[in-house]
């Protein structure tokens, strides 16, 4: 579920040049359309907060909780924490190792007939699974749900075309917001941990009916770092989490009169839920205007923004 990131540039190029207004170059859109992205994905959590105090409807597809945490799933994650030298201190959930995007072939290089599995090269099993992946066969993107991933291996669901060259983007996620943390150790039920503060911490741990235990226990966060007591607890720990959408890139090749050639198996489209498809556009729209310096584009963008928001919040 995504914004196809060149139907956007193209209906913002239309916008412009409409009645000659100026042009907005593929960085400057891939640095506006990123700043709209995660101003429209910032909102989602005082909106959610502002809805739940509000009663809602309960008639389909009109509950705006709903339709606000639907927004959110696409950026819901879970993974395990790491002990930091076999203490109760733990790290987050590992998030890709290193920086930008990978963009790696497979072996076989190009699909085989009667063969199903591909190993995926250049990248670790730990920067696939705490990454985002496309696959895409001859330049085309390959739906989700005709393959998974294994490790290192991708295995569809049936013979893919013979002969397409296979690529496989890797994009790194980022870490946004903690949710909650579970403990999970053998055949014991999961726990779910408290967060406490450092004042409610000395309290808890100063007596012993108040005492964190594996069946209640507790835990504080600082510096990114998680502390879970009691202290014997130094593994089993999973935690839920919101990561930041993933940059947009509308990326190109140089056609034979030097014009931009939109290039898919490069580009990465906008991870926002397809109803946000309008205002992005207004968005990267205002900010277009600033660009080239026509204020009548961001007066037109600004109030159509504003209407937006007022439309979402009655």
């Amino acid at each position: 579920m995504a914004i196809n990131v060149n139907t956007v540039y193209q209906t913002v190029l239309l916008i412009l040049n409409k009645e000659q207004r100026g042009y907005m170059t593929p960085v400057e859109f891939n640095k506006t359309g990123a700043q709209a992205q995660l101003e429209i994905f910032e909102t989602y959590f005082d909106s959610l907060n502002q809805q739940i105090r509000i009663p809602q409807t309960d008639t389909d597809f009109s509950d705006r909780v709903l339709n606000l945490d639907e927004k959110i799933s696409l950026f819901k994650e879970f993974g395990n924490a790491t002990s930091i030298s076999s203490s109760n201190v733990f790290n987050l959930p590992q998030q890709f190792s290193g920086s930008g995007q990978i963009a790696t072939t497979t072996l076989p290089a190009a699909t085989a007939g009667a063969t199903t599995a591909y190993v995926i090269q250049t990248a670790t099993a730990s920067q696939i699974a705490n990454g985002v992946v496309e696959i895409f066969a001859n330049g085309v993107l390959v739906a989700d749900n005709l393959y998974q991933i294994s490790g290192t291996t991708i295995n569809f669901f049936s013979q893919p075309t013979v002969g397409e060259t296979l690529i496989v983007n890797i994009y790194p996620k980022e870490f946004y917001r903690l949710g909650d943390l579970f403990y999970v150790a053998g055949a014991l039920p999961t726990q779910e941990l408290e967060r406490v503060g450092t004042k409610d911490l000395y309290h808890l741990l100063s007596s012993n009916l108040t005492s964190p235990t594996t069946t209640y226990p507790i835990y504080t966060y600082k510096n990114n770092k998680i502390t879970v007591y009691p202290n014997s607890i130094t593994s089993g720990i999973t935690v839920s989490y919101i990561r930041k959408p993933i940059a947009p890139i509308w990326n190109f090749t140089t056609g034979s009169n030097n014009q931009y050639v939109f290039n898919a198996s490069t580009s990465f489209n906008f991870e926002l839920h397809p109803a946000e498809q309008t205002e992005l556009i207004l968005k990267i729209l205002l900010y277009a205007g600033v660009v080239i310096r026509s204020p009548e584009i961001v007066q037109v963008a600004a109030q159509q923004v504003a209407q937006e928001n007022i439309n979402q919040q009655r």
